[in-house]
């Protein structure tokens, strides 16, 4: 959930740094979970920079259903405070990160402008599902319980990890009972908010010990700013995410032990869309063939969640 990518700012009082990318007000996430804005990647940005060495394909661009292709763009759903994936560049306008990146080059294989628009994370599937938007492409993990409500096309994987202050003075660990009876922190409509937490409070009361007290927020800046002021002990968040939270705290955080429960992210795309869905993983996979996709990975230092192949509804649970 990385260089001109991103600056961090203090606490006032001087406490410990805020794990906020710059411009990370973005935190116009929070509100009801259907709220978004208008503010879109631009294709020429220079913060995210166009893929080259990409070109249209015929054959995908003409699966693409007119309804989406007809005004040349696909209205693309994102949650922009998951920096390395997706987040709010040093312009507080410019939507850039992985996701960005990976949706325009898929625009220019599929011959179509994926405009992005922010929206809240547990907002963007329900927007799908009203119409409200035509992708959601936002580190969302492929599971069975999404997928009665959308496809997905995979793209990238990604585990859950654990951070916690520099040096883990309560000397936690994601395995184990040291969470119990402790505040954690998620973003709201996550894995690790949805079904993590909760498990882990379930298996405490299990063994006699205290349940976690759970702590959501609407966005993933809101979870870095409770860890960066003590509100909560610890957090939990996507592994290449949390990684990037404490590469970029300058030492506040640090994350511990493994990353756990390793799945694919995929592009969500509404139920019944006709050929849209084969066609984004066949963009996809020439995506992934291709030099752009690891150029783009690893210029946000996300190689480690590179795949080499694209599937769509591969979910296990």
């Amino acid at each position: 959930m990385r260089r001109a990518r991103g600056s961090f700012g203090v606490v006032a009082g001087g406490a410990a740094l805020l794990l906020l990318v710059a411009a990370c007000g973005s935190s116009n996430n929070a509100g009801s979970s259907g709220s978004s804005s208008s503010t879109t990647t631009s294709g020429s940005s220079s913060s995210s920079g166009a893929a080259t060495g990409l070109k249209k394909d015929a054959k995908l661009a003409a699966m693409v259903p007119k309804s989406v292709s007809s005004d040349g763009k696909v209205v693309v759903a994102t949650d922009p405070t998951y920096a390395p994936m997706e987040f709010i560049g040093s312009d507080n306008t410019t939507l850039i990160g992985v996701d960005p990146e990976l949706g325009q080059a898929l625009g220019q294989i599929l011959g179509i402008q994926f405009q992005f628009q922010k929206a809240t994370f547990d907002g963007i599937i329900p927007g799908l599902a009203s119409g409200k938007y035509e992708l959601g492409m936002s580190s969302f993990t492929d599971t069975k319980q999404r997928e009665k409500v959308v496809d997905f096309v995979t793209y990238f994987k990604a585990g859950t990890a654990l951070l916690v202050p520099k040096g883990n003075p309560k000397h936690l660990s994601p395995t184990g009972d040291s969470l119990c009876g402790l505040t954690v922190g998620a973003e709201k409509g996550t894995i690790q908010s949805d079904s993590d937490m909760p498990a882990r409070s379930k298996k405490c009361v299990a063994d006699g010990k205290k349940p976690l007290n759970e702590k959501t927020y609407p966005g993933q800046d809101g979870v870095n700013l409770a860890l960066s002021t003590g509100r909560i002990d610890a957090a939990l968040a996507d592994s290449g995410v949390a990684g990037y939270m404490a590469e970029k705290s300058h030492g506040s955080f640090q994350t511990v032990g493994k990353a756990y429960s390793t799945a694919p992210y995929g592009i969500a795309v509404p139920k019944n869309d006709g050929q849209f869905t084969k066609a984004l993983q066949g963009a996809m996979q020439k995506l992934i063939n291709s030099p752009e996709y690891m150029k783009i990975l690893k210029k946000w230092d996300a190689q480690q969640g590179a795949i080499t192949t694209s599937q769509i509804n591969v979910a296990k649970s």
